[in-house]
């Protein structure tokens, strides 16, 4: 999967410049919109330069000012948030469909396994950081993604959670202890297993990061492996099998059903 972009969206950048240009032709300075809209002079122009994401409000004050007859209020529809960063937006409509889904989470708890107040403090905390609503809305859809685990009750979800990601306090201490308890809650369902691999048990290729390995319906194998700013969906046969044996090492090596919930409820008390 190709880099994301390090520009803006594009439709950030085109709507900035219609605004520009219904200005100019109404005789609209910036500073008298920035007044009328009640933003800061720069403010206005980081949107109109796509530097930023125009809201509605500017939007809305901008048609009405430069008398666009409800043209630039349209472009919201076109401005919503990206429910997921465009690195990880390949894999998502492929997750969907898959019959047999394995994680391997080396620091954080899987995006299907975290509860609203992890994900928020988890996506809050981007760098650069985003703005409200576009944290929202990724949460939305990550907690969208999860009606998966009831609704797919033959597809096989299995999670392998190093230790790590269960001792972070992402969120605060209570965030983290309801979180370790909705694991949980989770890990009772049957299509479901979630695995510790406690510290000193793991050999140093679990070290190497997290991945994801997916069967299709099409019995086609894949593995998904992200970092902070880019990401890769592999189909190459050798580098699946060699995710393929790291994760069944990783299994190997963890801790049962039984004694995974039982290390987890400990956790949990420890906070």
């Amino acid at each position: 999967m190709a880099e994301a972009s390090s520009q803006p969206p594009i439709a950030w950048r085109y709507c900035g410049s219609q605004i520009k240009l219904w200005r100019a032709e109404a005789g609209v300075s910036r500073e008298a919109l920035a007044k009328e809209v009640g933003y800061d002079y720069e403010y206005v122009k980081s949107m109109e330069n796509g530097r930023r994401r125009p809201n509605l409000r500017l939007l809305q004050v901008a048609d009405q000012l430069c008398r666009a007859g409800g043209k630039l209020v349209a472009a919201q529809e076109y401005l919503k948030p990206d429910p997921f960063p465009a690195r990880s937006q390949e894999y998502m409509t492929i997750e969907p469909d898959a019959i047999v889904v394995h994680h391997y989470a080396l620091g954080l708890v899987p995006g299907l396994l975290q509860t609203a107040g992890y994900a928020r403090a988890l996506i809050g905390e981007s760098c650069p950081p985003l703005d409200d609503e576009t944290v929202e809305e990724r949460v939305r859809a990550r907690l969208a993604r999860q009606e998966a685990l009831a609704r797919r009750a033959r597809t096989v979800y299995g999670f392998v959670i190093y230790e790590a990601a269960l001792r972070t306090l992402t969120g605060g201490c209570e965030v983290m202890r309801q979180q370790l308890r909705h694991l949980l809650s989770v890990g009772e369902r049957r299509n479901v297993s979630i695995q510790v691999l406690p510290y000193g048990l793991c050999s140093g290729l679990a070290l190497n990061g997290s991945f994801v390995l997916l069967e299709t319906a099409e019995h086609d194998h894949l593995a998904y492996v992200e970092g902070p700013e880019t990401s890769a969906l592999h189909a190459d046969g050798d580098r699946v099998s060699a995710l393929t044996q790291v994760h069944g090492m990783s299994r190997m090596q963890a801790l049962g059903g039984e004694e995974s919930a039982a290390f987890i409820r400990k956790a949990a008390e420890e906070l």
